[in-house]
C-alpha cells in the first residue's frame, strides 16, 4: 500500500477531509445485542444487497478520492460469504494505507489466520461482558467462550492492533469496566469504551435508564489502573479519544458521542450494506451509491465528491427521541 497520489480529495463545506470509510458488508449478524437490535429483526432481501464487486468498485472510488483507511463492519462482516476474498481484493488498492475490520469476534477462531493473510491490519473485537450469564442476556444467545477463543487466535496471528470495544450501560454491566480493562491489559490491548447511541427502537431497555457517561469510566479507571495522555496520532483514526494505562501496553480510548460532541474533527463516512452513503451517523444526510453503480458506474466518484457538500456539521443525539430509527446494524458499525 502506498500513499495517494491523487489531487481530489474529499472535504465538507466545514472544511473537514475525509480520510476514512466504514464499509459494511451485510446487516445480518449471528449475535442480537440488546443495544444494537431488535429482538425480532427483518434484514434486507439478497436484490437490495451490494455484491462484493459493486463493495470493491466502492472501495477503488474512495481511496481514489484520498481515503487512507477501510474498515469492514455489518452487522457481523464474518457472516457474509466471499468477504476475505473482497478483504484481498480491497488490501490490493493502491494508496490504501490500512485495512480494518470490526467483529464480535465468535467467528474469529477460523477467521483470524485468513483475514491476516488477506492483508487486514488490525482489528476491533466487540466484548461487553466477560461473565457467561450477563454475555448470553446481552447478546441473547452468544457464548462468551466463543469471542475469548476468537480474541487469542487473532493475537497468535499477528495482527499490528487489536483494540476491544464495549459499550457500557448504567445497571446492566458497569461493574465490570476495571474487569475489562485488566482483561486488555493481561493480552496487551487496547479498549475503548462507547457510550450507547439512540439508533432505532430497541425493547430491552429504556436508554434513558441505561446512560453512562464516558467520564465517569474514565475517573474510575484512572483511580484503580492510572492514566497519562496518550501521544497516539493518526489522521485517519476513528473517534476514540485515548490515554495510556501507566506501566502497562494498553491505551484506552473513549467514544462519546453523547457527552463530549467530536464532530468538529469527522474524517469519516459510513456505506451501509445496501449501498448507502451516509454522511453522518446520527443524521439521515445520505447518498444511494447502488443506484449510481448499477444506472451509471461512471459518475460515480463525482457523486461521492459532490455528496461531501451536504455532510451535516454535527450530530444532535438524544435518547428520549429516537428520530434515527435505523438500527446500528443497519448503520455500518
Amino acid at each position: 500500500m502506498t500513499s495517494n497520489s491523487q489531487d481530489t480529495f474529499l472535504i465538507d463545506k466545514f472544511g473537514r477531509q475525509v480520510r476514512y470509510l466504514r464499509l459494511s458488508v451485510t446487516d445480518r449478524c449471528n449475535l442480537r445485542c440488546t443495544y444494537c437490535m431488535a429482538e425480532d429483526m427483518t434484514f434486507l432481501p439478497k436484490s437490495r444487497v451490494l455484491s462484493l464487486e459493486e463493495m470493491e468498485a466502492v472501495g477503488r472510488a474512495f481511496v481514489a478520492l484520498g481515503v487512507e483507511k477501510i474498515r469492514l463492519t455489518g452487522g457481523e462482516p464474518l457472516v457474509r460469504k466471499g468477504v476475505v476474498d473482497l478483504a484481498c481484493r480491497l488490501g490490493q488498492i493502491d494508496g490504501l494505507r490500512e485495512l480494518v475490520m470490526t467483529t464480535n469476534g465468535v467467528l474469529l477462531d477460523e477467521y483470524a489466520r485468513p483475514l491476516r493473510d488477506a492483508g487486514v491490519r488490525r482489528l476491533n473485537i466487540s466484548i461487553d461482558s466477560l461473565r457467561a450469564d450477563r454475555f448470553k442476556e446481552l447478546t441473547r444467545f452468544g457464548v462468551v467462550d466463543d469471542v475469548i477463543r476468537g480474541i487469542d487466535a487473532a493475537r497468535k496471528v499477528g495482527f499490528e492492533k487489536i483494540k476491544l470495544n464495549a459499550v457500557v450501560l448504567k445497571g446492566i454491566n458497569d461493574d465490570e469496566v476495571l474487569d475489562l480493562v485488566q482483561f486488555a491489559i493481561d493480552r496487551e490491548l487496547d479498549i475503548s469504551f462507547i457510550e450507547e447511541m439512540p439508533l432505532g427502537e430497541i425493547d430491552s431497555h429504556e436508554r434513558t435508564e441505561t446512560a453512562m457517561a464516558n467520564l465517569s469510566i474514565k475517573e474510575l479507571v484512572d483511580r484503580e489502573f492510572g492514566l497519562t495522555q496518550s501521544t497516539f496520532v493518526d489522521l485517519a483514526s476513528g473517534p476514540s479519544r485515548y490515554m495510556q494505562v501507566v506501566g502497562a501496553n494498553t491505551k484506552v480510548g473513549f467514544i462519546s458521542p453523547m457527552t463530549d460532541n467530536f464532530c468538529a474533527s469527522c474524517n469519516r463516512v459510513r456505506v451501509t450494506a445496501e449501498g448507502r452513503l451516509l454522511l453522518c451517523l446520527g443524521n439521515e444526510h445520505s447518498l444511494d451509491l447502488r443506484e449510481v453503480l448499477r444506472s451509471r458506474p461512471e459518475d460515480l466518484k463525482s457523486e461521492i465528491v459532490n455528496s461531501m457538500q451536504r455532510k451535516p456539521q454535527k450530530h444532535e443525539f438524544d435518547p428520549r427521541d429516537i428520530t434515527i430509527t435505523r438500527h446500528m446494524s443497519a448503520t455500518g458499525g
